[in-house]
């Protein structure tokens, strides 16, 4: 090396171990990125196409204020989105909190008194427990309304079960099928529309034609060509500081489906008689236009790090899930470590690899919604931000970190070899 040049991982102590290791890992995954990229091009000509259908201009992006009659920009934004999601028809709201407030909205808009509701992939997210009414006795949940609650676990493979699906759907006789798209806190690979989804979609519509499928899209946004809409789902939902945001949205989610469902919700997410004619926003809708504009290629870097991070923890001789080389339907990679210390440890190499709060050590603690302590590595532009690099675990048996993110690929690699030398260090992966 030239001794002006300085050498570029020197601020960070990165050994050539790792630098090494990265290096081969890289080579191993040029047909997945390749994978990823003709991913990534499809998804970018839907979503430029979908801009440039509505005529985009810069008066779209005007701050309103009041009630939001006639706002432009809002209504606009939601037939992009639509399009872009393969839908007919969305929802998209800075007011949404969390991707759960919006699955929230989504199903009790879709449900009343008397129906039931059927979890098709198990147990949803903890932070929906209370809210549908699982557990606890929460004020408003979907139970305390009159909304009964049934579910079938997944296979011991993760998939699935169909005919106990259907079986279950016509005792009940469910009015909304929910499917959760993402991994969640669970061992097992995210769906893939076109095929795990489609197939369920397709018994449920034969054996209750009138039932209405609902798919917590978190976290697979842009990962695959199509989205559950194109293969039956009436009504996805998703989170905008997540993949459709590109890392450039603040806040917010969408709800996205049929059009005679989004009417139904947009009763629900305002007020009965008024729904989606009301509803200004204050800021300028412009991050959300650009973040979706950008959310194909940022998702790709995101799935991109994710594939490194399995083939890096498989040649330490880790499990990995998915593995390097596997289709991905999310941008979740999970790791599985042997001690609650090196699971930490990996969590905290996460939080010193970030350019907001790298100084910060995280610890576990009782997040609410969750019935262990969690550790959280986010030091994210956006706060909770799960398309920036961020990782988090609870802290019980098996030792499992999720793993997501990563705006540029390049600050990626550097977390996957920060987190290496890290665990080196402390004598923990191979």
């Amino acid at each position: 090396m030239n001794q002006n040049q300085k050498n570029p991982y020197a601020e960070f102590s990165i050994s050539e171990r790792a630098q090494a290791l990265v290096k081969a890992a890289e080579e191993d995954l040029i047909p997945v990125f390749a994978r990823i990229e003709a991913t990534e091009y499809s998804n970018q000509a839907k979503v430029l196409h979908a801009l440039q259908r509505e005529k985009i201009a810069l008066h779209h992006f005007t701050p309103t204020t009041g009630y939001g009659y006639d706002d432009i920009g809002r209504d606009a934004l939601d037939r992009v989105f639509a399009y872009a999601l393969d839908a007919e028809d969305a929802l998209v709201r800075p007011q949404f909190t969390s991707g759960t407030h919006a699955i929230f909205t989504a199903l009790a808009g879709l449900l009343e008194p008397g129906d039931c509701m059927l979890s098709a992939t198990g147990r949803p997210y903890d932070t929906l427990e209370k809210a549908i009414g699982i557990s606890g006795d929460a004020y408003g949940s979907l139970r305390r309304m009159g909304i009964s609650y049934e579910e079938v676990p997944l296979t011991e493979t993760g998939c699935i079960n169909v005919e106990a699906v259907v079986f279950t759907l016509l005792q009940t006789q469910a009015s909304v099928v929910y499917f959760q798209r993402s991994r969640g806190y669970s061992w097992r690979n995210a769906l893939l529309p076109e095929t795990d989804l489609a197939t369920a979609f397709d018994a449920v519509r034969k054996a209750k034609p009138d039932c209405i499928i609902v798919v917590d899209n978190c976290y697979g946004e842009f990962t695959r060509t199509s989205e559950p809409a194109a293969f039956g789902a009436d009504v996805e939902i998703g989170s905008l500081i997540k993949n459709p945001g590109g890392g450039i949205a603040p806040t917010g989610g969408y709800i996205a489906g049929t059009h005679a469902c989004i009417e139904r919700i947009a009763e629900r997410l305002t007020v009965p008689g008024m729904g989606r004619e009301v509803g200004s926003y204050a800021g300028s809708y412009a991050p959300f236009y650009q973040g979706l504009f950008l959310a194909p290629h940022i998702t790709a870097q995101s799935l991109k790090t994710a594939a490194l991070f399995a083939r890096a923890f498989e040649a330490c001789g880790m499990e990995t899930l998915p593995s390097s080389d596997a289709e991905r339907s999310d941008i979740v990679q999970s790791l599985r470590f042997s001690t609650a210390e090196a699971l930490i440890a990996f969590c905290r190499s996460i939080q010193a690899a970030s350019p907001v709060d790298s100084f910060v050590v995280p610890e576990p603690w009782d997040m609410p919604g969750y019935t262990s302590q969690v550790i959280m590595a986010a030091g994210a532009f956006v706060q909770g931000s799960s398309i920036e690099l961020s990782a988090d675990a609870p802290i019980k048996k098996p030792y499992t970190a999720y793993v997501q993110g990563g705006l540029t690929y390049a600050h990626g690699r550097l977390g996957v070899m920060l987190a290496l030398d890290a665990l080196w260090k402390l004598n923990i992966c191979g």
